[in-house]
């Protein structure tokens, strides 16, 4: 089953500008929703993270503890876009600053670890795969409040496929293999994990109907999800996986746009681009040797680098005369 728009992210709550629109908060239905049991707070942290360095966007989700060591498995949209994030520990109550392993967001998976975090008591991963007809409970952050709240409900089918839309992007993406739950999965839940009546983590909640009283929600089979952790914290990148965080310029893209190059709206302080010196109206035609004549090809180039690299950017500034200097990039948003 193909499902297009009417399925949405439903993981960041998101306070932000005006011109981010903030998540629906729809609830209904026919299951029960109550405050999580001490029992379903072991293992689980809720999640909260600065966007895109703009001081005024904020997201929040949920994730499980896979390590004592303080590595954390949530979504990938959770922390998309993240530029700070913090993590409190359910089961203690203790926050901490949290940096981004890698992350896939093709199959929505993401790995953080805990800074300077003590050991810690991890989730307990179920070794059986969901069944249609199996009785779940959805723990998570709802409505980003901070407080776990579990949702009751029953697995009503398997390898299911969607189109879902991150509500603060507006990209589209494609998900495969996921279970379908008749349970409240709603804002701030995304990362969080769909328990079976044993008290194990089967599936982690990812993406919820929206528009509706009714809600479907859909989980990432546990399984997917530590596979593709196990390679994130291997280190091993690939077409899908990107370990650490990418390189970063620092830029806002002009609305209008020329042929000859790539006009910027603005720089962000204390950010690579207006370290160097760039401002707004300059427009950028090349990083080294290679052309940038449109955003997606400045994206391209400038993704093809590591944080720390330094790079000779060519540009015209507002009165057509073309400079270049160099620009040390630094870390940016988690992919």
């Amino acid at each position: 089953m193909a499902i297009g728009a009417s399925l949405a992210y439903r993981a960041p709550v998101v306070a932000a500008a005006p011109e981010i629109q903030v998540m629906p908060t729809t609830l209904d239905t026919g299951s029960t929703t109550t405050a999580a049991t001490d029992k379903q707070t072991v293992g689980v942290v809720t999640i909260v993270s600065d966007l895109y360095y703009s001081g005024q966007a904020s997201a929040a989700g949920t994730g499980m503890i896979l390590t004592s060591g303080g590595e954390i498995l949530t979504n990938n949209h959770v922390v998309a876009g993240s530029t700070t994030i913090e993590v409190t520990v359910e089961s203690t109550g203790e926050s901490y600053a949290a940096d981004v392993v890698g992350t896939d967001a093709t199959n929505d998976i993401a790995v953080l670890k805990l800074v300077d975090a003590p050991k810690l008591k991890t989730a307990t991963f179920s070794e059986d795969a969901a069944e249609v007809g199996d009785s779940i409970t959805d723990v998570g952050n709802a409505e980003g409040t901070g407080d776990l709240v579990a949702a009751t409900g029953t697995v009503t089918d398997l390898d299911e496929s969607i189109t879902v839309k991150n509500e603060l992007t507006g990209e589209p993406v494609d998900l495969e293999g996921l279970i379908e739950l008749d349970a409240d999965v709603v804002s701030g839940d995304s990362g969080g994990p769909v328990f079976n009546d044993q008290g194990k983590v089967v599936g982690i909640a990812t993406a919820a109907s929206s528009g509706s009283r009714d809600i479907t929600g859909y989980a990432i089979p546990i399984e997917t999800a530590l596979e593709v952790a196990e390679q994130i914290q291997s280190g091993d990148s690939s077409d899908t996986v990107v370990i650490g965080t990418p390189a970063f310029l620092g830029v806002s893209i002009a609305a209008t746009q020329g042929t000859t190059g790539v006009t910027l709206e603005g720089v962000v302080e204390g950010l690579p681009a207006a370290a160097a010196g760039l401002v707004a109206g300059d427009t950028i035609t090349a990083i080294n040797d290679t052309a940038t004549l449109t955003p997606g090809q400045l994206s391209a180039s400038i993704a093809s680098f590591r944080p720390g690299d330094v790079v000779r950017v060519t540009y015209a500034d507002a009165s057509g005369v073309i400079q270049s200097l160099p620009v040390t990039l630094g870390e940016g948003p988690a992919a």
